[in-house]
């Protein structure tokens, strides 16, 4: 499953079918691979990039998105909250709660993760959270975390702390290089969870 999850920069990821799932992708490449699904966690720009959508989507795109970012990206979006769950071919799509305890990204905005169920895994894609009471209901196999310093993202401590709540085996980092972020906070994390999860730095994931 590992080799099949694909960073593109930033928080957006693509994991290869079937089926085939872009997460808030962002000043992406047009593909002739059209996927089954567009999972949007919520309105801010660099998540919710109604030019990128179009770019990728086609006619039996699902398009799946947090209440805020349904409105900007208009009709045709799949608009879910928090624990609703949608079948996309074998997958099975949950959304769970993300949110940071700042103003940042309250949880009245209604931002979105998602666990992705597929071929005996589940992924968890966090979106934009701090380590909210919630999250400690969700169990997974593979953990895609933000890890970057900057708003919205985990400290090193809560991320550690989430993912021996998750039961991670594996954790990719995401949000780092664009805004501030470099390889130091992922190579830091590398080290807080040696013994715990296996980090895999981006450059890795194929």
């Amino acid at each position: 499953m590992i080799d099949r999850i694909q960073w593109l920069g930033h928080g957006s990821f693509l994991i290869q079918g079937p089926p085939l799932i872009y997460i808030n992708p962002w000043r992406v490449a047009r593909t002739p691979f059209l996927p089954d699904a567009i999972l949007i966690t919520n309105d801010l720009y660099d998540h919710c990039s109604p030019a990128d959508v179009e770019k990728l989507r086609g006619p039996q795109t699902t398009i799946i998105a947090s209440p805020a970012a349904s409105l900007v990206l208009g009709d045709g979006a799949l608009r879910l909250r928090s624990w609703q769950s949608v079948n996309v071919g074998p997958a099975r799509v949950t959304a769970v709660p993300a949110y940071t305890s700042t103003d940042f990204y309250p949880a009245s905005k209604g931002g979105l993760g998602f666990v992705i169920s597929l071929d005996y895994y589940d992924i968890y894609y966090a979106g934009l959270t701090d380590f909210v009471p919630e999250l400690s209901k969700i169990h997974c196999d593979v953990a895609i975390l933000p890890v970057a310093a900057g708003p919205g993202t985990l400290s090193l401590e809560r991320a550690v702390e989430l993912v021996r709540s998750l039961g991670a085996r594996w954790v990719i980092p995401s949000h780092w290089g664009t805004f501030g972020g470099t390889l130091i906070e992922v190579q830091a994390l590398e080290r807080a969870l040696r013994g715990l999860a296996i980090v895999l730095a981006p450059e890795r994931v194929r």
